[in-house]
């Protein structure tokens, strides 16, 4: 016999669009009555599984984790309702997590590629310019259609933000990740950075703390999206502070990116360049907090809609992955209050059912 569940509340089936009567059976979701009765019903309103479009699952912070840390940290962003997972650099092995039924669906991007001692010790495979482009195919192979770039990083020669690589290399590596069939995104927090990464073709870009108003109509003509990852750069003033006293222009730097972070996505909103959630836990921020990122980018001047829609619907059709849909899998999450009216009803989920199993 099928296990059968009935969703008895409001669908949000879009970011303006509902529907009423859902029920998953044997794991898929169907908008048609079965003939049996449900074993289960669910009250709430209907979610499609929350997406964490930049997280780290298998790193800590001194770089790879053991199976069982690697385990709890899934644990906990399915808890949180992130049923799908877009990891943004790890230099544990997951795969086996795609596996697993006690874990969110898993998109890998294999390491973090970053310049020799421009990034944080034990997180990336490290390479000069001449083996960047080797370097990038390795993880486009390895990975599960997305390579990590480290755009920029401190320069200590320089005392601030500086891009890692010369615009001609990263030209030739994003270049050489498309030949391979993947897509390639890259950490930037600099506004040079920027430049360089959109002449270059890029796919996506990770904390875009430096964007200008320069930048924006190319995002938008371009198609690039940005991930902000809204509760990591609240730890900027820290970084500033604990740089200070050997690197004064780049913690001046990073406290006027600080600054302008929720101005800066607000414009970017504005200016058609599509927004996605995502957390950037796992060396500093703590796993399970989607929900945290959500309320930021509705804080910062996103319509709560759009907050939503960028850990949700939207997130779900850029990654590949089905929604609350006809036959799709049944990864739903369900809220006490309708989430539209009250924003942070996502931070404390009534249900979440993955493959149609309750999680929680």
């Amino acid at each position: 016999m099928a296990e059968i569940i009935q969703f008895n509340g409001t669908v949000l089936t879009g970011p303006d669009t509902e529907a009423r009567g859902l029920w998953s059976v044997d794991g898929r979701l169907t908008f048609r009555r079965p003939a049996a009765e449900p074993d289960r019903i669910l009250d709430g309103w209907v979610l499609p599984g929350l997406v964490d479009a930049h997280c780290h699952i298998g790193l800590g912070p001194g770089g790879a984790v053991d199976e069982a840390t690697a385990e709890e940290q899934a644990r906990t962003d399915l808890n949180a309702g992130a049923l799908l997972v877009r990891d943004a650099g790890s230099p544990a092995d997951t795969r086996f997590l795609q596996v697993s039924r006690h874990a969110p669906v898993l998109i890998r991007a294999g390491r973090h590629v970053a310049r020799t001692r421009r990034y944080l010790r034990g997180f990336a495979e490290e390479v000069e310019p001449d083996g960047l482009v080797e370097a990038v195919r390795k993880q486009a192979r390895d990975g599960d259609g997305w390579v990590k770039l480290v755009g920029d990083w401190i320069d200590r020669g320089a005392g601030d933000l500086a891009p890692s690589f010369p615009a001609a290399v990263v030209r030739d590596a994003v270049q050489a990740v498309h030949d391979e069939g993947a897509r390639i995104t890259a950490h930037c927090f600099a506004e040079e950075t920027l430049d360089q990464m959109l002449d270059a073709d890029i796919d996506c870009i990770e904390h875009a703390t430096g964007l200008l108003p320069r930048h924006l109509p190319r995002f938008a003509e371009q198609g690039v999206p940005i991930v902000p990852t809204l509760i990591n750069i609240a730890t900027f003033p820290d970084i500033a502070a604990q740089a200070e006293p050997k690197f004064p222009r780049y913690a001046a730097h990073m406290r006027a990116l600080w600054e302008c972070r929720a101005q800066r996505v607000a414009e970017a909103f504005e200016a058609g360049v599509k927004i996605y959630a995502g957390t950037d836990a796992g060396s500093v921020i703590r796993h399970g907090r989607i929900g945290d990122e959500i309320l930021a980018l509705h804080h910062a001047g996103l319509p709560v809609t759009a907050a939503l829609n960028a850990a949700c619907w939207g997130a779900r059709e850029w990654l590949g992955a089905e929604a609350l849909t006809e036959g799709a899998r049944a990864d739903v999450v369900l809220c006490a209050e309708d989430p539209r009216q009250v924003p942070e009803t996502v931070q404390r989920l009534a249900h979440v059912v993955l493959g149609g199993r309750i999680v929680r």
